[in-house]
Formats: C-alpha cells, structure tokens, sequence
C-alpha cells in the first residue's frame, strides 16, 4: 500500500534528517516503526501525510508511492483524500470545540450528512467515553480521552491508512492498553492499515505484523515482531531485558551500547 524508496528529506535547506530511507506498508497490516528520539521517525510520518512544508522541510530525493501513485508532490489536503490521515504527536484536538465539532472536523471531505451520522455513531461504539462527554469542550478532557478524540476524528475520514505519532505519550499503563486493544480492533475490523510511530516498543511489537527500527534518519533494521524481539541489541536496548530474559535497570539501558553495527 505505502512505500518509502530512498527518501531524503531536509530543514531550512541545510539539516539533512532522512538519508535514504526505504520502507513497506503492506495493505491491511499494522507496520510499527521504533527507534529512540531523533531517529526521524515523526518526521517519515510527516513526509507522507504532506506535512514538512510548514515546517520549512522538504522532500529532496527518492520518492514516496500510495497504492502505486506518488504522493511525495501533493499537498496534504490532496493526500487525506487519497486516504492517508495522521494522528500528530500530542493529539492536537481543537481546544475550544466540542467533542462532536472535533469529530465532525474530520469527515470535512464526506458531504453525505447521513454518512458523517453513521461514522458518529461507529467512533462512539469504539470510544463509548466520547459518547458520554460529546458536548464537553475538548479542552476539558483527560490526556487519554483526547488521544481517543484524535483517533475517532482520523476514522471520520476513511483513512485506507492511518498513521498514528506516539499515541501512547503521557498516558497512564491501563490506558495505554485500553487504547492500543482498540488500534488493534480497528485494524482487524474496519480493514485499516496502520503505520504506528511509538517509544514503547513492548506495546508496539505486541499488535504490530511487521516493525522496523531507525536510526539516524535510516532503517537500521527490519523484521516480523517475533523474530525481533529475539534480536539480542533489540531485547537489551528498546525492550531492556538481559539475555536471559530479566528487566534491566532504567540507567543500564539508558547508557546501552550495541555490541556491533546492524548496518555497514
């Protein structure tokens, strides 16, 4: 469905973020992309969904494909309607409107005003506190119900993909798999492809079919979940467990080192 060949992507002209970076979304799949701050994992996302220009970003080499089209030229507003949304990093509701307004927000392509009623009454089914706080400001919510928010007002859209930046950001642990149990009913429910972006690659790697680990602006390394999470650096260094299986301390992983190069 999605593919990322060679990309290159850099800011204000001169910081070169994406140094040829490839990679396959295939259709119906949920894809985890993991790696540590910096990698260029939000900004892979924004590259798809057209959102680099307004932060003086650009696409300078490679190309990126939507079920055999490129996409890499378009606008975002072209982009959501081909069917790719993204979930931004820090939910981004609309403060001031109401629960039901934010949601509405997103089916702004869909005029069939019975449509948008259905759709309604779908995010509500997989987010029944969105039901019970519909006319609440947005402002007002929890961490984790405007996570919810930003989720629903995404399927509002129709996404054919749905990339999602770090939805588990600030939030509680039972919340976070509240949430992530729902990415994956979505998923296997509503046929939606899921590039997923997240720090907590435990979570990630439990739902995901297929991960990839950046680093550095470039894929570093690829593979189905299980077969990574027996990856030795990837146990100790995003999972920290030791090689038999034991947790490690915050600072030993902190301060862990790769005992050798995943790429020449």
């Amino acid at each position: 469905m999605l593919a990322l060949n060679n990309i290159e992507v850099i800011y204000n002209d001169v910081i070169l973020v994406l140094k040829g970076m490839s990679m396959q979304v295939g259709e119906g799949q949920i894809v985890a992309l993991l790696g540590s701050n910096g990698a260029g994992k939000s900004t892979t996302l924004k590259a798809v969904s057209g959102l680099l220009k307004p932060e003086d970003g650009a696409v300078t080499d490679g190309e990126i494909l939507f079920l055999g089209q490129r996409i890499d030229r378009l606008d975002a507003a072209d982009i959501v309607r081909r069917g790719v949304f993204q979930v931004m990093e820090g939910r981004r509701v609309f403060e001031h409107l109401t629960v039901e307004e934010n949601l509405r927000a997103g089916a702004y392509t869909q005029r069939d005003a019975r449509r948008q009623t259905q759709d309604l009454e779908l995010v509500y089914g997989y987010f029944p506190r969105l039901l019970e706080r519909r006319q609440q400001t947005a402002g007002y919510l929890s961490g984790g119900e405007q996570q919810m928010l930003a989720i629903g007002r995404a399927m509002m859209a129709h996404p054919r993909l749905m990339m999602l930046d770090e939805p588990s950001l600030g939030l509680a642990p039972l919340l976070v798999e509240e949430i992530f149990r729902i990415i994956r009913r979505i998923n296997q429910e509503q046929k939606t492809t899921i590039l997923l972006v997240e720090q907590n690659a435990r979570l990630a790697l439990a739902v995901a079919d297929y991960a990839y680990i950046m680093e550095n602006g470039r894929i570093v390394l690829e593979g189905a979940p299980a077969q990574l999470q027996e990856n030795a650096d990837v146990r100790e260094f995003y999972l920290g467990l030791t090689d038999v299986g034991t947790r490690k301390s915050y600072r030993d992983v902190k301060h862990y080192k790769r005992r050798k190069r995943w790429l020449s």
